[in-house]
């Protein structure tokens, strides 16, 4: 028994054991040792040998006893995964495969149903659908359930299992049972497996001088694909942009120096963030290099309960500088770091290291960003009778004409959104950033 308990323990911690054996006795502070002198009083930094001991017992009993055969891979694979899973809902153990997927997934291209996910009280909660996804197409929504895939329960799966699991090939399908706030019983979507080919950056003009860009991920290419895209609004302007639309909201985060770039291209100073942990060098402030690519024309950020990580970095980074209006709905509230550490074995470990920290000093965790001009997510429809035009002046008869009206187009058409809808009826809380918006820009030219 002896030599089964060392031979395990050498499988399960290889260089650690042979450190714990040359100990001398009396290294592991014991419960209940009262002959401790004042060096034993010191904090610990060994190992704890009886849980170690623990450990070993109950792996021995499981390969014992368990009704069916495991692998000793299997079993210390999973005892990894285990002591990571509960240190928070991001930590965790990525096999070769899965750092790999990690590795594609930052670089803007990788297979799936384009939702960002994460764990919940053992279900799979929805963070973020990706736009033109099949998650965003099925109507998938920021804070949905997953209880089941292809009905396999979720209860019980780590979230990487999870992932796998809703992967496939493109064109296969998968079936998703959800559970959504508002809905009595549970209801089944089936989706469409595809490449994601995520378009970080995209823009737009809502009206004259007024631009709109939509960010739906951070990814490497983020901060490149935007200085692009707002050198073409600029182009578009024949008086140069008045201000932006910035929608970040269902933006689950993504890589952390594009959150950066994005909130340096319309600072001109000051911070964007810092972050702070407890390990040594983790400490690091990132802020702002002269140049503002829109020369302090106003900017309303748009954000929901589905903005997360690194949108809430650029939204807190804008909202402390007073260079932008926030505006939406409270965001998700990631506020930690993960660092991706490859191990020898080719496998790596997400491990959460830090917090993020806004410019005065706020931290985002499980607290998020509070918007300047909260919104509630509605859908409007024009009242009964609007087309109507209204009744004035220029309709009486024999009225007198404005001598100082040199328009020949007639009225124009209001706003309208990408659907060819009025912008209200689409879009309801970007038609509202852009009321604010034209609002800011008046103030700013008086």
């Amino acid at each position: 028994m002896r030599a089964t308990i060392r031979s395990t323990l050498l499988i399960a911690f290889g260089v650690i054991i042979g450190t714990v054996l040359a100990l001398p006795p009396g290294a592991f502070a014991q419960p209940g040792d009262d002959s401790r002198d004042e060096a034993a009083d010191a904090p610990a930094h060994g190992l704890p040998l009886e849980e170690l001991r623990t450990f070993v017992e109950i792996l021995n009993r499981v390969k014992q006893g368990y009704v069916e055969d495991v692998s000793d891979q299997a079993l210390l694979e999973n005892a990894i995964r285990g002591m990571l899973d509960g240190l928070d809902p991001h930590s965790a153990y990525l096999n070769k495969s899965e750092f790999k997927e990690i590795s594609i997934s930052t670089s803007g291209r990788f297979g799936g149903l384009g939702v960002e996910v994460q764990i919940e009280n053992g279900f799979v909660r929805v963070v973020a659908p990706i736009d033109d996804t099949p998650a965003s197409e099925a109507g998938l929504q920021a804070g949905d359930l997953i209880v089941r895939i292809d009905g396999k329960a979720v209860k019980g799966m780590s979230l990487m299992d999870a992932v796998k699991t809703m992967r496939g090939d493109p064109g296969s399908e998968v079936t998703l049972t959800i559970l959504r706030d508002g809905r009595d019983e549970p209801f089944t979507v089936t989706l469409e497996r595809s490449v994601i080919r995520v378009e970080s950056v995209k823009a737009r003009m809502l009206d004259d001088g007024y631009g709109y860009v939509r960010i739906t991920q951070f990814s490497s290419q983020t901060g490149e694909s935007l200085e692009r895209e707002l050198e073409r609004l600029q182009d578009r302007a024949d008086e140069g942009l008045r201000g932006i639309v910035l929608d970040l909201r269902n933006n689950p985060g993504g890589v952390l120096s594009s959150a950066v770039d994005v909130a340096d291209t319309f600072l001109d100073a000051g911070g964007i963030v810092s972050i702070k942990g407890r390990a040594e060098n983790t400490d690091q402030q990132f802020d702002a290099e002269p140049g503002d690519m829109l020369d302090g024309a106003p900017i309303v950020v748009l954000v929901n309960e589905g903005s997360a990580s690194a949108s809430e970095i650029v939204a807190g980074a804008l909202q402390d500088d007073s260079r932008a209006v926030i505006m939406g709905s409270r965001t998700f509230g990631k506020g930690s770091v993960q660092t991706i550490l490859p191990l020898a074995n080719g496998a790596a470990l997400k491990l959460t290291t830090a917090r993020y920290y806004t410019p005065s000093g706020r931290s985002i965790q499980a607290e998020g960003i509070d918007p300047d001009v909260g919104i509630q997510n509605v859908n409007v429809t024009a009242a009964q009778g609007s087309e109507v035009l209204p009744f004035s002046e220029a309709d009486l008869a024999g009225a007198l004409a404005n001598d100082n009206d040199d328009d020949e187009d007639g009225p124009r058409d209001g706003v309208k959104g990408p659907d060819g809808k009025p912008l209200a009826e689409s879009d309801y809380a970007l038609y509202e950033a852009l009321n604010l918006l034209k609002g800011l820009y008046i103030l700013r030219t008086r």
